[in-house]
């Protein structure tokens, strides 16, 4: 439903987006025109609605094991831009935002080999993230070509997990699987700015990918959950709409 809606919601911009691109003259939204035009200010705001996948990059301490299956869900981001215009061609942009995803965590047998009452349920751990993420991003942008304007974006970013069960006493012996609350993350991408009478549409796609483990480790150092995992980092792809 998350695609269908962001797939559609991009058809009915497009509708309008359509009869004002493809012009060999430019649309009065002007970004290379007037001190007061929006792209000239020094301070520029806006808001996002986008759609992610959310994964995990494990690192095993035994890799004789099978790997941990990461079932991705289609997640849901939402959030706000602050733009600070450096030149003409370089842009500082905080974005925070709320990112909401699911991942299951498939194991296989050989990680309860000789671990006695298995049940089915254990074999799977479901792991939700609620982040409230805080990219600081750089935009590099090319010149204006017409109404489009190209650009590549990357930067550091950190979240908040309010999904997370760090400091939960209980661990996988009773079934909660446990994440660290503040990953740190680098982030990589591309967009284009799309220039339209009353506003500015970009859609953009980015890459992220975890610099710190996010695992918490059961307390027993032989646990079928964690003991073979030396690090669990989240990477993710999103697709995002701009709206300025």
């Amino acid at each position: 439903m998350k695609y269908f809606f962001a797939i559609i919601s991009f058809i009915l911009i497009s509708e309008t987006c359509n009869a004002q691109l493809f012009k060999k003259e430019k649309v009065r939204y002007d970004a290379n025109q007037g001190r007061g035009s929006t792209d000239n200010k020094l301070l520029r705001w806006g808001y996002y609605l986008g759609i992610s996948s959310y994964d995990f990059n494990f690192d095993y301490n035994d890799v004789n094991l099978e790997d941990v299956f990461v079932q991705r869900n289609a997640g849901f981001n939402v959030g706000l831009i602050g733009n600070l215009r450096v030149n003409s061609f370089i842009d500082l942009r905080l974005e925070p935002g709320l990112h909401i995803t699911t991942r299951n965590l498939n194991y296989s047998q050989s990680y309860f080999d000789g671990v006695t009452n298995v049940k089915s349920s254990d074999f799977i751990r479901e792991v939700k993230s609620t982040y409230v993420h805080i990219p600081l991003l750089i935009k590099i942008s090319t010149k204006r070509i017409n109404n489009f304007k190209p650009f590549i974006v990357g930067g550091f970013s950190t979240a908040i997990n309010l999904s997370s069960n760090q400091d939960n006493p209980e661990d996988n012996s009773a079934g909660q699987f446990r994440t660290k609350k503040n990953p740190v993350f680098y982030e990589l991408g591309f967009g284009i700015d799309l220039y339209l009478y009353n506003f500015k549409f970009t859609p953009s796609i980015r890459g992220l990918f975890g610099l710190t483990d996010e695992l918490v480790r059961d307390e027993d150092p032989n646990s079928p959950w964690t003991s073979n995992i030396a690090s669990m980092k989240t990477r993710g792809l999103f697709i995002n709409f701009t709206f300025q």
